[in-house]
């Protein structure tokens, strides 16, 4: 479980360093200049992301608590709003309008939806931890921020749009959810 718990940790301060502490990141990017200081962040997250896959396959979970809606729709409900608010982060569209923190809130829905349908210590440290982390980086980037100033409005094609990439997105996910992750998407318990 250390290994899982360093890449949560290691991605939530690469993550948190430049919303909590912009100036750090400005001396880095200052010292090592752009290009290798957005190569020490990319190597920074895949050293992450790799110990979150390697900590994942290697720890032992063990039961924690009873999850309160598995077997239910509801998980997977939030689970595919949240691929809806990641293809939203990336293009122009209302949702934007609506939502600051498209991405981060993905990854909290998803985290959530996820917490919900599993009760194991592995899924809690994982599924528990990156929802942390998502809710802190939207409160230190609105401090770092300030006032949200919302895109100005889109074709309502392109909600249209994302909704329907992000909904195909999911599906596809769920669908190679067991020979992926080995547990079907929708596994009741």
């Amino acid at each position: 479980m250390a290994i899982l718990i360093a890449g949560i940790v290691l991605w939530s301060i690469t993550h948190l360093v430049p919303a909590l502490a912009p100036s750090v990141r400005g001396k880095l990017v200052g010292a090592l200049g752009p290009a290798p200081y957005k190569g020490l962040f990319s190597f920074d997250i895949l050293l992450a992301i790799g110990l979150i896959v390697w900590g994942w396959k290697t720890a032992s979970p063990s039961h924690v608590y009873a999850p309160p809606l598995a077997g239910s729709i509801i998980p997977g409900v939030l689970i595919a709003i949240a691929f809806v608010l990641i293809v939203a982060s990336s293009t122009r569209n209302n949702i934007k309008r609506h939502v600051r923190h498209p991405q981060m809130t993905a990854v909290i829905l998803w985290g959530t939806g996820h917490l919900l349908a599993n009760g194991d210590s592995r899924s809690l440290v994982l599924f528990g931890g990156l929802t942390a982390w998502a809710l802190l980086e939207i409160l230190f980037i609105n401090h770092r921020d300030g006032d949200w100033q919302k895109p100005e409005q889109q074709p309502l094609t392109s909600d249209l749009i994302t909704i329907v990439v992000g909904a195909l997105a999911c599906a596809v996910l769920a669908h190679f959810h067991q020979s992926l992750f080995g547990v079907p998407a929708m596994a009741s318990y």
